[in-house]
């Protein structure tokens, strides 16, 4: 196997690229493609712009809010941006884990001119490998056909579509060849919990003179005739014409084990708390001595959506008490999306109230495999 040799042993990758080998995947779970069940693109146009026009539709705009803590356990939320694109048009879209790892809300927006916005969850990940199928509630939505990365030559042209350095007006486009084929790169990236020391391996991947930018991960890389063969994961921040995509082929068979055995939905409040102890109570007069305070709540998510707030303590659900952090979580992991549950809580003072709150589903599973 070929590998990237340079001064460095691990390549200055862009922040928001991460890597991929899934492995050979059972030729049955590799659906074939079938060039008759395309239509031919319109000859008398430019051919990217034709690729485009067939791509596009299905290309999507996967944003992120994530909790972070800093070194005295404050919560605050970023957001992050990245590609996807979708392969059912009942909802089931690809993108890297990276786009979507920790996230407390994952949101999916349609390229259309007046863009589309869905909640979504993971139904199936690889995260050691960098990749991610995400489920959103929608139907008839454009798709976009999986090639075979397997065929592709030396020189041959390519386009890359995504969301990059999530710059507004929507999605860019951009053009190469591929200039390499079956590299080995690995990327840092310290947010990765099953990375070996924060460092990902890509193996068997695709290197292309398209640029790929920040937010373009997720993204696809298709040939000319519309059909992806690579997913954008990584681009060189050192070097010019230098970008990578994880090969279609290596991801297939973690497609078709998401959408046959999605992972279950499980149900979500949408808050980051912390364990209430006797100096939290005393600094922020909480009026109880035990509970799950809330450092912070997720944008738009069911708890804000009900009107919980942060610096209060929720000390019950569903008639289960609450007397930590860790019970908040196992008592939700017994109840269900949709459900609509008393939420006990305790606000600054100690005056207690009780709020009803319909659960979410949580975006990510507890543990991804």
């Amino acid at each position: 196997m070929k590998k990237l040799l340079l001064a460095t042993a691990v390549l200055a990758l862009a922040a928001s690229a991460c890597s991929v080998k899934l492995g050979d995947p059972p030729a049955s779970s590799v659906p074939a493609v079938d060039a008759s069940t395309l239509q031919a693109l319109d000859a008398g146009k430019e051919p990217v712009t034709a690729v485009v026009e067939r791509v596009l539709p299905a290309v999507v705009n996967v944003t992120t809010d994530i909790f972070s803590r800093n070194a005295f356990g404050s919560a605050s939320q970023a957001q992050g941006v990245g590609t996807g694109f979708v392969v059912r048009s009942d909802g089931v879209v690809v993108t890297n884990c990276h786009v979507v790892e920790g996230a407390s809300k994952i949101t999916v927006s349609t390229s259309e001119a007046t863009p589309r916005e869905f909640e979504a969850r993971v139904i199936g990940a690889d995260c050691l490998h960098d990749l991610a199928v995400l489920k959103i509630d929608a139907t008839g939505l454009p798709t976009v056909q999986l090639g075979n990365s397997g065929s592709l030559q030396l020189g041959q042209r390519v386009v890359a579509l995504g969301y990059a350095l999530a710059l507004e007006g929507g999605p860019t486009v951009t053009t190469g060849i591929v200039s390499s084929l079956d590299r080995t790169i690995q990327a840092r990236d310290p947010q990765c919990e099953v990375c070996t020391n924060g460092v990902r391996t890509y193996s068997e991947v695709i290197q292309t003179d398209a640029a790929i930018n920040h937010g373009n991960s997720g993204g696809p890389l298709v040939d000319m005739q519309g059909r992806v063969v690579g997913i954008n994961s990584a681009g060189d921040d050192s070097a010019q014409n230098i970008g990578f995509a994880i090969s279609i082929d290596s991801a297939k068979d973690t497609i078709a084990r998401s959408q046959a055995d999605p992972l279950a939905a499980t149900a979500y409040l949408g808050v980051s708390t912390q364990s209430v102890s006797g100096a939290l109570a005393q600094q922020f007069n909480l009026g109880v001595d035990h509970g799950a305070y809330v450092l912070a709540t997720t944008n738009d998510g069911p708890a804000q959506a009900a009107g919980i707030q942060e610096g209060v303590v929720i000390v019950g659900v569903d008639g289960t008490p609450i007397t930590t952090a860790e019970d908040l979580g196992k008592a939700l992991e017994g109840l269900d999306p949709g459900q609509r549950v008393s939420v006990d809580i305790v606000t600054n003072g100690g005056v207690a109230r009780s709020i009803d709150v319909t659960l979410g589903a949580r975006p990510l599973p507890t543990v991804l495999p």
